[in-house]
């Protein structure tokens, strides 16, 4: 959540990865992304990019 914290719009999974220095974990971030969609967590503003709620 730091890294969306930080970051000035929504990210991709890629972005993400490169965020947290994982690379070639771009497929598993994404489901993990989606996850956090269906708990209300995260919301995808787009097709693939992803923010966090604001409260």
């Amino acid at each position: 959540m730091a890294v969306f914290a930080r970051a000035s719009g929504p990210l991709r999974a890629r972005g993400l990865c490169e965020a947290m220095d994982l690379p070639k974990h771009t497929e598993g971030i994404r489901a993990k992304l989606k996850l956090l969609v269906e708990q209300g967590i995260l919301t995808e503003t787009e097709r693939g990019l992803f923010t966090h709620l604001r409260p």
